[in-house]
């Protein structure tokens, strides 16, 4: 049987205490639960000391479900989230192709319909780094174009087991930084962020991109994109 997920990826980022009321979120439209990280993150709405961004906790909440509660997931953690308020945190779907541990998948129709929708214009970039390098790859990507970034921090619960983020091992010495930008502003940002960290040089760490199917909580990006978007119709 070909493993053909039905289910896509919730990624919630929300301040710390609010991961609770997301996962409720999540529960009532339907979904089984998630898995929260505690991380920090800069954007252009932080707060700033003396003009300097002060980085913020937070709770990123990763959530598997049915691509058919879609809609109904998305507007309920925006909803409690109050997302759709300036600097209250952001949401985003990603794409799953394949999946195992989940008895539902789908049929060749499902990976028909999953191949004919269109992407939101967004991508993730997902950079795995050694302790202390999170800040340089926040740092680099704002420089290239990026509005900021969210740093999960993760680690084993026993002293066999480590944490994971699409499989790869997260261990107390590693920063896992999330980055969402435009795809137009991806290779840029990617670059800054190789030249700033090595990531060329053994050992130093990988960054790779996820398409993003659909946002929440990022309309001022949305809305420069469209504009963007308008003027080279135009």
């Amino acid at each position: 049987m070909s493993l053909i997920s039905c289910h896509k990826l919730l990624i919630t980022v929300v301040k710390k205490g609010r991961a609770k009321t997301i996962i409720e979120a999540t529960r009532r439209a339907g979904a089984e639960g998630g898995t929260t990280f505690l991380g920090k993150g800069t954007g252009l709405y932080e707060k700033k000391c003396f003009g300097i961004p002060v980085s913020q906790d937070k709770e990123i909440v990763f959530t598997l479900f049915p691509e058919n509660i879609g809609d109904t997931l998305l507007n309920e953690v925006t909803e409690a989230g109050r997302l759709q308020e300036t600097g209250r945190g952001i949401a985003l779907v990603l794409e799953v192709p394949q999946l195992i541990g989940i008895a539902h998948l789908c049929d060749l129709e499902a990976k028909k319909r999953q191949d004919m929708q269109q992407p939101s214009g967004f991508q993730l970039i997902v950079s795995v780094v050694n302790k202390g390098n999170a800040e340089t790859v926040v740092a680099a990507s704002k420089r290239a174009g990026a509005e900021g970034g969210t740093i999960l921090f993760g680690r084993g619960t026993g002293i066999h087991e480590q944490a994971t983020l699409f499989s790869i091992p997260i261990e107390p010495e590693k920063e896992v930084v999330l980055t969402l930008v435009s795809a137009d502003h991806t290779d840029a940002v990617l670059q800054a962020i190789r030249e700033d960290t090595g990531l060329d040089e053994p050992g130093k760490g990988i960054a790779f991109v996820l398409p993003v199917e659909r946002t929440t909580g990022i309309k001022r990006l949305e809305e420069g994109q469209s504009l963007e978007s308008n003027q080279s119709t135009s």
